[in-house]
């Protein structure tokens, strides 16, 4: 690929800059707006404010996709005062107004974040994933993942006795998970970036690029273009561009331009740090020092922790 042809990262507000792209030119948008929960790229509003801007933006993303085409919105929750809530449903119906058509509302799990002392602690996001029209790309074979039980034979019927499952792998289903096996459970193992992941940048809500480049190999043909208008740290573009498509990513903050740029350069230089694909989650046995139960906690009342753990 061409480095210099084939992505472009601009320091611009989205909504101004967007009004530029050729309407019919984008074949997919993968993108986490701000969640107007007050981190240090956001100017924290009422959600009336907030919901109106991104209307905005998404009018002119919805004009810019192509008829074969998606956008996939991937949002958690605004809280305010302790109440929370959860804006892919505020989302849902300025895209279906707009001739959108939702295909999947795909939970994805993590099992690290915030904790909560007023109410459970928020381990998922919802990505919306919609298409301009009924005629629109799903490569499901350049995403499948290992059946459970391969060997499983359908027991009735004219195909009884044959294999039930498809050789190639089973569709990975709405739920992406970083739990447990994923080679055992056949889902999809999605950790968020955190201190000790290999993408972790300085920007405090960075995507996974393996998140991205899921909807990337199912959502769009080699050489497609994929936008990002809250680009970020540029996991978007490194997602499409190191699967042989073309990328443009739009975010406000030079910073995190500068830090895109550098990072797809180095992606172009093969030194580029990420998680790959499929790889399985870590899950700790007794030799993590981390993952042993205190000595302190083992006999305070009222504790999960017994002596027994």
């Amino acid at each position: 690929m061409d480095m210099d042809s084939d992505y472009q990262l601009v320091c611009a507000d989205a909504g101004e800059w967007l009004k530029g792209q050729v309407d019919g030119s984008v074949d997919l948008t993968v993108t986490s707006p701000p969640y107007n929960i007050g981190k240090i790229y956001e100017r924290r509003r009422s959600i009336s404010d907030y919901l109106e801007e991104q209307e905005a933006v998404i009018e002119q993303l919805v004009r810019a996709c192509a008829d074969t085409g998606s956008i996939c919105w991937q949002v958690g929750n605004y809280v305010d005062k302790g109440e929370v809530y959860p804006l892919d449903i505020f989302y849902y119906d300025m895209f279906k107004s707009r001739g959108m058509k939702l295909r999947n509302r795909i939970v994805w799990h993590f099992g690290h974040g915030l904790h909560a002392s007023k109410r459970f602690s928020g381990r998922y996001e919802t990505v919306l994933w919609f298409t301009k029209t009924n005629n629109y790309v799903f490569n499901l074979n350049s995403v499948r993942v290992p059946s459970k039980y391969p060997s499983k034979r359908h027991f009735k019927g004219e195909k009884a006795g044959q294999l039930s499952g498809n050789p190639l792998g089973k569709n990975p289903s709405d739920y992406w998970d970083d739990l447990g096996a994923e080679w055992e459970r056949g889902i999809w193992e999605i950790p968020n970036v955190k201190s000790n992941h290999p993408e972790k940048t300085s920007h405090p809500c960075q995507f996974p690029v393996e998140l991205v480049e899921r909807c990337v190999l199912a959502l769009t043909d080699v050489g497609g273009l994929v936008l990002d208008p809250y680009s970020g740290v540029a996991s978007t573009a490194i997602a499409a561009l190191k699967n042989g498509r073309r990328a443009i990513g739009i975010d406000r903050d030079p910073e995190y331009t500068r830090i895109g740029n550098e990072r797809v350069h180095d992606l172009f230089e093969g030194v580029l740090k990420f998680r790959p694909m499929m790889k399985p989650v870590h899950i700790p046995n007794a030799m993590d020092t981390a993952a042993r139960v205190p000595v302190e906690w083992r006999n305070v009342e009222g504790s999960v922790y017994d002596a027994a753990s």
